[in-house]
Formats: C-alpha cells, structure tokens, sequence
C-alpha cells in the first residue's frame, strides 16, 4: 500500500437527528487525527426527521471533508452502505453506524491496522457487548451460522465498524445482486483478513432499527445470496424423510400382520400426524425454493439498488 494513504468514511443514516451533531463532531476528531487525508460519506437512507437537512448543513459547514450523499427512500442499510462506496475516493475505506454504538474513536486503530499490515479486510469484534440479550443471543446465531455457510471464522459480523482496502471495495461494486450481505462479500475477495477488537457502547439516543423481522431478512439474505447450501440441506432432508416414510410404512404392514387389523384402526391419528410433518416438509422446500425465485427474478430484472436524489458537498480527495 502507497505511503499515507488516504482515508473515506463512509457512514448510513436513517432517522438519527438525535445522534448526528455528537456524531458529525466525534467522527471529525477522529478523522483529523490520522494525519492522512479523509473524507467522510454520510448516507442518508430515507430519514423521515431533519437527518438530511442536518447532513446537507454539515456538507456546508465542512467543506472538502463532508460528503452528504441523500437516497429518494429507505433501501436498507446495506443497500445505503453500497451507495457511500460509489462515492468513495479513498484508499482505506472505513463503515460506521451513526447510532454511536460504536466509537469513532475507533477508526484511527482500523486505519493503522489495516495500513501497517496491508489486509484487505479488518473486521471490528464488539468488546464488550452492551446490547440486550435478544440481539446477542440472534447475533451468536448469526456469526455460528454465517462461518458455516461461508467457511470464514469470525466473531462478529453484525458490527459494521470495518476497514476495506480499495480493490476489495472495487470487486465488490462490480457485482449487481439485489441482496447484498457486505461483510461476507467483501470476505469472497479478500486474500488477507484480520479482527480488532472494539469498544462497544449502549445506545443513549434514538431506537435501534434492527428488529426481530429486519434480523429475519437480514438472514434470508444471507442465505440465498450467498450461498446454495440451503438446496442441498433440503435435498438431504427430503431424501431422509423418503427412507423414514419407506421404513415407517414396512412397519405398519409388519405390524398389522402380526397383531391384526384392530391395530390398524388404533394407528389412524397417528398416521395423520405423520402427514401433516410430510406435509409441513413440503411447504418448507417451496419457502425456500420460493426465495431463491424471488431474488433470481429482482436480479433479472436489473433495477438499481438505490436512487440517489441529491448529493450536497464535494471531497478533496483527488478521483481514484
């Protein structure tokens, strides 16, 4: 890596008015103590408060180090994310919640592990953890099943504390897909990664914008953008259920030739409970064939991920 590279920002905010002033001066601190050109990329998704007008004001205010990039509506954070990185100039490019759970204070220690060690991916691990235990307990699930679908260990990939260097971020917009899980994807091109551990704070402002049904899709996701591994559980499934229903039916011939027909006739609820688990099989495998359908036909298509409807602030950063 080049000698002092420079550094982008790049920050999704939706419906954080609240957090943004703390936000804005904190992460400038942080920025300023690099000693390295920066700049920082706030992104917002959709807000429905005075996030974009205080974003467009602090464009204004900082000239050459804000960059406020604005969507026409809420596309979700990652989709948000994607469209700070077409705007980024940088050679380091660091993610940031605006919800100031995670520190900027951090992204000095990012910088410099990534530089000083020239890794394509340095991923924040939250130490400690000041979230409730849902999200901990969903989270623990996340990361388990996130390392077994990709075959990459790491410990934390809901933080969005990152680092990138350029040419994994180059790769990763040049990839089209709708549902996009950034963490794994940037992993599929990165020869050398790292984990940090970073501090962690609960939120004092704002709720958070991760429910239980946003952790759902988020999962979908990353499941049937990621990876087919799904498919094959499922085919594995169904060939296991056809020997169980196969054996099960011997048996029930076995048995009523050996005890009788009145044998039978006492087995009938149990043969209907039976059906409905063939039943409820079935309707898991269309669920998930479904799913891999509907991401197929909005790739198909070829929509873009996002519209942005105004851009406020120009970088000093000289285009890559």
């Amino acid at each position: 890596m080049k000698a002092n590279p420079t550094a982008s920002i790049v920050i999704p905010v939706y419906n954080e008015e609240e957090n943004l002033p703390e936000l804005l001066t904190r992460t400038l601190q942080a920025c300023r103590s690099l000693g390295a050109p920066f700049e920082i990329i706030l992104v917002d998704d959709g807000s429905r408060d005075r996030s974009p007008d205080l974003l467009g004001a602090a464009a204004e205010q900082h000239p050459g180090e804000i960059v406020a990039v604005l969507l026409n509506r809420n596309y979700g954070q990652h989709a948000a994310v994607m469209a700070g990185f077409a705007h980024v100039r940088g050679d380091v490019i660091i993610t940031l919640d605006a919800d100031l759970q995670n520190p900027p204070e951090e992204i000095p220690n990012l910088y410099r592990k990534l530089t000083a060690e020239d890794l394509d991916v340095v991923a924040g691990v939250r130490v400690p953890r000041c979230d409730s235990i849902f999200r901990r307990l969903s989270s623990w699930l996340v990361n388990r099943l996130t390392a077994q679908v990709t075959g990459v260990r790491m410990h934390d990939y809901g933080c969005m504390l990152r680092a990138y260097s350029a040419r994994v971020l180059h790769a990763m917009l040049q990839c089209t897909e709708q549902s996009t899980f950034i963490p794994v994807l940037a992993n599929t091109f990165a020869k050398r990664t790292a984990e940090l551990e970073v501090q962690h704070a609960a939120r004092a402002r704002g709720e958070s914008k991760y429910g239980l049904w946003q952790l759902i899709n988020l999962q979908f996701d990353l499941l049937t953008s990621m990876t087919t591994m799904p498919l094959r559980l499922l085919s594995l499934l169904g060939a296991v259920i056809s020997l169980f229903g196969l054996g099960l039916g011997l048996l029930l011939v076995i048995l009523r030739l050996i005890e009788g027909p009145e044998w039978a006739a006492q087995g009938v609820f149990t043969l209907f409970a039976i059906l409905f688990i063939f039943i409820g099989a079935q309707f898991v495998g269309m669920g998930l064939m479904g799913e891999y359908i509907g991401r197929i036909y909005r790739d198909v298509r070829a929509r873009p991920r996002y519209l942005v409807h105004e851009v406020k602030g120009a970088s000093r950063l000289a285009a890559p």
